[in-house]
């Protein structure tokens, strides 16, 4: 028996994973980590918000100084060219991160009085002097106020000292700020709205006042009543003196009236004393406490907001809708769009041609998607899964979809009413209905799908009845009608621990009887064609013959005496005269008969038994299928051998043949017509042939795991690749295989060179090759890093081609020679995760590449491979493919709560019409193009088992491809047209200019 025979066998036998709860407690600790890292990158993402709000702050507040006082801007441009720029960012980043905000963000206009050096209503200090400084920012000599100068001139010395001055310094004695009043210091003309948005999502407990040092031409007026006192009267600023720092003299009272009355109370300058901060001496004693403070709130904001929002995996990938602010990045004008993929926000911009992003109308394209092939066939793992039916269809299963091939018309029907893979199947005596079971599975919430048979007509693909649901474990591993009444009843085995055999009523749907069988693994499930009362069941190490009485299942086990216990019995059948033929692991065919009870070993009483009446050498190895013809002879298809061998009736061999080698062994055989036979290959082909024509393949496919698809820009041609090791080639048109080759590593991607001579194939161990169409040779052979390769694309004329690497790099080749010659162009460099999909652009000069940790990048090809760090100056840019899972015009294609690698692949059609998308849910999804809005509705297609890997277009959209991961699957769509229109940006311009949205499912 050959080793992947008995790999075979052994995984069908084995049990569930060792360490469940190992497991579960290592998936919690990364969930666990995930949600810290995506709480801190949301920390971050709003503390950059805030900083940018205050950067735009500062032309605002310049503004409005020069309007009320000119002659300030002398000084303010000084200020700000010299160190008030740069501290005055410096104090934006600071309290961005704090969460506090400065009052340089308010209405000046209302604060300021420049005539005459007076400030304010009711009085005003005397100028103060300061000692001279020697900044080397300014190294200016301080003049006392209104000396040389003029009193509407603001020394730099002085604006640059009083930097460290406190809000409440400018108040009287007693007098406090009160919460309406440091409110009002957050109003900001012209941003009012979005800091309504931002006070929204932070912590209204957070405190309004400022702690950070302001500039005193900057301070914000206070309203008139938080001046007055309990009398209605204004107090006068004469009693609000400040502590004195040692060493400094006490400026005199100056009570003489401000020319000037109003609301406002300001501060007055002082000639002999520098201006300080009020708790100045606190933080001298204590110099840690603001740091702490700091740290606590800090602290508390993260706290807030991972309480305030829900939890971050059930928003893993909400799609946040928000317009961007006026003055965005880099001064760009125009909306952007959030979307937020695990916690990871994503901004896309919003092309130029939509006016109204919100008045966009989504909805389903006109253009609907019908199974027109199935290529591959599910012969690896699977017995008896090929048979004949009275209308010359061979019915065969892969992954969810049960086809019926003509094997004289070259055509195929589709039964594809199950919800995972199709696991066992058999025909009814009458050769026209089916019945099919199937392995449970879940939906994309995780819930289980329940495991169960259907009994269908062959004829009208009607399912005529549901068997089991509900009460199979695992998946139905075998399937058998009863012969002698017609086929009343159905036998089931299930892939429970116990192996369940249940005979039910194919009429009724009810349940007979039931029984467990064994807790070793069972093949295949059988009722003797002369009596429906006994049923036999064979497996790993044993055959049981069951006798089906009053609605109950007794069982005899087989003896097997003398002979060697082989380690599984494969296949068996019944002869014409009522024997049963059983081959093994050992290669041979073992023929059972029914003894009387031993009397003289037993005594009287003893029972009859089932034992070995005669072993015939088969083969060399394994014996994986018997077909009993009608003659009477017998075929046996042999696995490490790769034989078939006809028999006679009394197991004389009269003939033979060799399966070719790339085709695998011998999985199951089906009668045609006596001569002519049908082969099932454990490398998922099926052959049909004689023994002196010998066999053709009519049916080829993978047999691992694949993701590599691509299609010809011409013709009705496409490529796959996989872990198989194969690369082949097949033909839309005619629904055949072209050509095959094997390659020493296996291929992960492919890309068609535009003028369709060569294709290029990347491998999983960094190196491609390009091959050549006709002649399948390699014409070259090149190899960028180490690590495997996820996407290869041509330019549009085919004069660059870009590999994306899991290294996190692209490169990027000059290609000349009609695609035979490459010579490396340059390295795009910018990635922090492997490459998953790239495009080019129309002209050809740009590319836009998506990474596994979910960004969006842009480079410019002919300008040396830069990385385009302005994202807006993209967003109009045309591009020639559009397979980036990430972007614009395919948000809607993401549904709300799923992962990051919930969508596999997607490929928009070349009249631009349509995205076709591959989910990990094994569906295809049909949406218009474009979808830029969250919940697009779409046309959803089943049919695959596994993850769905890729999809494309054909040339002429006339046909939409999709690849299966482990179900080795290729479905082949016919694209159904609904109706003409315009094309997909005509139809976007258009639902964007009118006012009605259609309502989002």
């Amino acid at each position: 028996m050959d080793g992947s025979t008995n790999s075979l066998d052994d995984v069908s036998a084995g049990s569930s994973a060792e360490y469940p709860d190992r497991v579960s407690m290592m998936e919690g600790r990364l969930q666990l980590q995930e949600n810290e890292i995506t709480l801190l990158k949301s920390s971050l993402a709003d503390a950059l918000r805030r900083l940018r709000l205050h950067d735009q702050l500062i032309p605002l507040l310049k503004q409005q100084l020069i309007a009320v006082n000119p002659a300030a801007a002398r000084v303010l441009n000084q200020v700000f060219c010299s160190d008030g720029f740069s501290s005055s960012r410096k104090l934006s980043s600071s309290s961005a991160l704090d969460g506090t905000r400065h009052p340089a963000t308010s209405q000046v206009g209302n604060n300021i009085e420049g005539e005459n050096g007076h400030y304010g209503d009711n009085g005003s200090l005397a100028p103060m002097c300061k000692p001279p400084t020697y900044d080397q920012a300014t190294q200016t000599e301080l003049t006392p106020l209104g000396q040389d100068h003029g009193l509407d001139r603001v020394p730099l010395a002085l604006t640059s000292d009083i930097q460290s001055l406190s809000l409440e310094d400018a108040l009287p004695k007693g007098i406090s700020l009160t919460e309406g009043s440091r409110a009002k210091l957050h109003c900001i003309q012209g941003l009012e709205e979005e800091d309504e948005e931002v006070e929204k999502e932070k912590d209204l407990s957070r405190a309004s006042f400022v702690e950070e040092p302001i500039h005193p031409t900057t301070i914000r007026s206070l309203q008139r009543e938080d001046l007055q006192d309990p009398n209605g009267s204004t107090e006068s600023l004469s009693s609000a003196r400040q502590t004195p720092i040692s060493g400094s003299p006490v400026p005199p009272k100056d009570l003489s009236p401000s020319p000037r009355s109003g609301p406002l109370s300001t501060i007055l300058e002082g000639q002999n004393k520098p201006l300080v901060r009020r708790n100045s001496e606190k933080l001298a004693k204590d110099p840690q406490e603001k740091t702490k403070k700091r740290l606590d709130k800090k602290a508390a904001s993260s706290a807030n907001l991972l309480t305030r929002s829900p939890s971050l995996e059930s928003r893993t990938k909400d799609l946040i809708a928000s317009a961007g602010s006026p003055g965005s990045r880099r001064g760009t004008q125009g909306q952007s769009i959030k979307m937020f993929i695990r916690g990871r926000p994503i901004t896309m911009y919003v092309p130029s041609n939509i006016q109204n992003y919100d008045d966009l109308r989504m909805e389903p394209p006109v253009e609907k998607l019908e199974l027109d092939w199935v290529y591959g066939y599910r012969g690896r793992d699977c017995r008896a899964n090929l048979y004949l039916l009275a209308s010359g269809e061979a019915v065969y299963f892969i992954a969810c979809v049960v086809v019926l091939y003509h094997i004289n018309n070259r055509t195929q029907r589709h039964y594809s009413k199950h919800t995972d893979c199709v696991r066992c199947l058999t025909i009814h005596p009458d050769k026209v209905r089916v019945a099919s079971g199937q392995t449970a599975g879940v939906d994309k919430d995780g819930k289980p799908l329940q495991p169960y048979v259907h009994i269908w007509d062959s004829s009208t693909l009607i399912t005529l009845q549901q068997i089991g649901l509900g009460t199979f474990e695992r998946g139905v591993g075998s399937v058998a009608f009863s012969f002698a009444d017609s086929g009343a009843f159905l036998c089931v085995i299930d892939d429970s621990n116990e192996h369940m055999l249940s005979v039910w009523d194919c009429a009724k749907g009810t349940k007979h009887a039931e029984v467990k069988s064994t807790n070793e693994a069972v093949f295949t499930v059988e009722f003797n064609p002369n009596d429906s009362t006994n049923i036999i069941t064979c497996g790993k190490s044993h055959v049981y013959f069951w006798t089906l009485s009053a609605g109950s299942l007794t069982k005899k086990q087989g003896i097997f005496g003398k002979y060697k216990k082989p380690k599984f019995i494969q296949c068996f059948v019944f002869s014409l005269t009522g024997d049963v033929l059983t081959g093994d692991s050992e290669g041979n065919i073992l023929t059972w008969g029914k003894s009387p009870g031993d009397v003289k070993t037993l005594g009287k009483g003893a029972k009859e038994t089932f034992q070995i009446m005669r072993q015939t050498r088969a083969h060399d190895g394994s014996v994986f299928t018997l077909c009993m013809l009608q003659g009477g002879a017998l075929l046996s298809g042999g696995g490490k051998d790769r034989k078939i061998i006809r028999w006679s009736a009394d197991l004389a061999p009269e003939r033979e043949c060799e399966i070719p080698e790339k085709f695998g062994a011998v999985r199951c055989i089906a009668d045609v017509d006596g001569e002519e036979v049908l082969v099932g290959t454990t490398r998922n082909a099926i052959l049909r042939g004689t023994f002196s024509d010998g066999f053709v393949a009519i049916v080829q496919g993978h047999v691992d795991e694949m993701w590599g698809l691509a299609t010809h820009p011409s013709q009705d041609v496409f490529l796959t690749c996989g872990h198989d090791r194969q690369v082949c080639v097949w033909n839309t048109e005619e629904h055949k295989l072209d050509w095959c080759t094997t390659l020493e590593e296996y291929g992960l991607c492919a890309d068609f060179c535009p003028n369709g001579a060569v294709v290029s194939v990347g491998l999983s161990t960094g190196r491609w090759l390009v091959l050549d169409l006709q002649t399948k040779d390699v014409v070259s052979d090149y190899t960028d890093g180490n690590e495997q390769l996820s996407v290869m694309r041509y330019s549009p004329d085919g004069s660059f081609l870009a590999v994306g690497s899991h290294d996190n790099f692209i490169y990027i080749y000059n290609v000349t020679e009609s695609g035979r010659r490459y010579s490396r162009y340059g390295k795009c460099n910018g990635h922090s995760s492997f490459i998953t999909h790239l495009d080019w652009s129309k002209d050809g000069k740009y590319i836009m590449s998506n990474s596994g940790d979910y960004e969006i990048l842009y480079w410019d090809i002919a300008g040396g491979c830069k990385l385009l760090r302005n994202r807006y100056e993209s967003k109009d840019r045309e591009w020639a493919s559009y397979t980036c899972v990430l972007g614009f015009h395919v948000m809607g294609v993401w549904l709300e709560g799923s992962d990051g690698t919930d969508i596999n692949a997607l490929c928009r059609s070349h009249n631009e019409r349509m995205v076709a998308v591959a989910d990990d849910f094994c569906k295809v999804h049909l949406f218009q193009y474009p979808c830029p809005k969250p919940k697009a509705p779409n046309h959803s297609y089943e049919g695959h088992g596994s993850h769905v890997t890729n999809v494309r277009f054909t040339h002429c959209d006339s046909h939409v491809l999709s690849m299966g991961g482990k179900d080795t699957c290729i479905l082949q769509w016919r694209v159904k047209r609904g109706g003409t229109g315009d094309s997909g940006r005509d139809r976007l311009h258009s639902s964007s200019s009118t006012s009605t949205s259609s309502p989002e499912p």
